[in-house]
């Protein structure tokens, strides 16, 4: 029986395989033959793990979720440059995946982040993480590990991290830096006025918005 027990009511006569067709979806079910009473029959747990159907307990209905399909397989573009202005060509492979995944050599623009001279650094508070938060921390740190971009430090000082959910749920990691940012050398110079750069921007047509 479904609980493991032995069936009281008499022997399995028989195994078949049948094909049942509900709301659309074909399923070939393999069912013992033995009396059951009146249940004309049982669908057992090997069936719900498989075909995985949403059950209305209330309103008594069982549908199944679509079947995601790829109809087509897009081409891959033959030429990646054709709609890139021929003046950046030479530009193009800083905006690919390969130049993304590696941390580009030191150059004599390097910046440097300037401490206040004597300045004590202070470990961040932990920030609690869910699992699912854990797994991608742990995640991310073993990728820029592996790409270089990080290192590990045995620095007496560190910066929390937390995630942030995007609008599509994906997490969005945030390190908190506020620890650092009161130790740090503030560069001050008087910015442009707002209308002096609306002015520079009167004739302008082609725009840019970088998110920094």
């Amino acid at each position: 029986m479904l609980d493991g027990t032995i069936s009281q009511t008499g022997r399995i006569w028989h195994q078949v395989h049948l094909t049942v067709s509900a709301n659309g979806h074909t399923h070939s079910i393999p069912f013992l033959v033995c009396p059951i009473g009146n249940t004309p029959a049982i669908l057992g747990m090997t069936w719900l793990t498989e075909e995985a159907p949403l059950i209305d307990w209330q309103q008594g209905l069982v549908t199944f979720p679509e079947q995601a399909q790829i109809a087509s397989e897009e081409e891959a573009d033959s030429d990646p440059l054709a709609d890139l202005p021929l003046q950046y060509h030479e530009f193009a492979k800083v905006f690919g995946e390969e130049e993304f995944k590696v941390l580009p050599p030191h150059r004599e623009y390097d910046i440097s982040i300037d401490l206040i001279p004597d300045a004590k650094l202070t470990p961040g508070p932990i920030y609690g993480m869910t699992d699912a938060e854990s797994k991608a921390l742990k995640q991310h740190i073993d990728e820029e590990l592996a790409t270089g971009k990080i290192r590990p430090s045995t620095s007496s000082a560190g910066a929390p991290v937390m995630f942030v959910k995007k609008a599509d749920g994906s997490l969005r990691l945030v390190v908190d830096y506020r620890k650092l940012n009161e130790v740090t050398h503030k560069n001050v110079y008087p910015l442009p006025r707002q209308d002096d750069l609306m002015a520079k921007l009167r004739n302008a047509k082609l725009f840019t918005k970088l998110d920094l």
